[in-house]
């Protein structure tokens, strides 16, 4: 029978781990949140492309209200020839550019804030996120996620996106913030 150092020594461990267990799910949610939801560039969105956009859809549109009047198809169902427009305007960005490079900027460090940028295009967020399942702290730890990319507080502060036009943390924050209460009750 455990004598009563024992016992208490045994619940303090149990409850540290716990405690590990929800401060890690707190803040991998957290950053998971913050990483999956930074903008991955889209040259279809671009200012510079919005007169293309347009036209392509234009294009798309009239061949589809083709199909809508019998007498533009053939027995089997398909346009007859001559009938679709084959045109478009394309979609430019800059030579070789493929988004992901902001996304893949999230870093994760512990006790300090890492510095520097890395050369990772992470459209997905996939890396980002496993680096940062891989490197936190527990409770009593603090642990950093930081993109240090020059445009990085334009696009949590500025509104220069589209898919983010409120920022990354701030929304993550406010998210985890209301959650916190039932991650600690599972």
């Amino acid at each position: 029978m455990p004598g009563f150092r024992e016992s208490v020594s045994g619940f303090a461990k149990v409850t540290k781990e716990r405690l590990d267990q929800q401060v890690r799910k707190i803040t991998l949610d957290l950053f998971s949140d913050i990483i999956m939801n930074s903008p991955v560039g889209n040259p279809e969105k671009w200012a510079v492309n919005g007169s293309a956009v347009r036209y392509n859809e234009q294009v798309s549109e009239h061949n589809a209200a083709l199909l809508e009047d019998p007498a533009n198809l053939t027995k089997k169902g398909r346009l007859k020839p001559g009938k679709k427009l084959n045109d478009g305007m394309n979609i430019v960005g800059p030579a070789g550019y493929v988004g992901g490079r902001f996304r893949g900027n999230w870093q994760t460090s512990i006790s300090a804030p890492v510095s520097g940028v890395v050369d990772r295009i992470d459209p997905t967020g996939q890396a980002a996120v496993g680096e940062a399942s891989a490197n936190m702290g527990g409770a009593g730890t603090v642990t950093y996620l930081v993109n240090n990319l020059p445009y990085a507080q334009a696009l949590e502060y500025d509104a220069h996106s589209s898919q983010a036009p409120a920022g990354m943390v701030r929304v993550a924050m406010a998210r985890i913030t209301q959650n916190i209460p039932s991650i600690i009750r599972r």
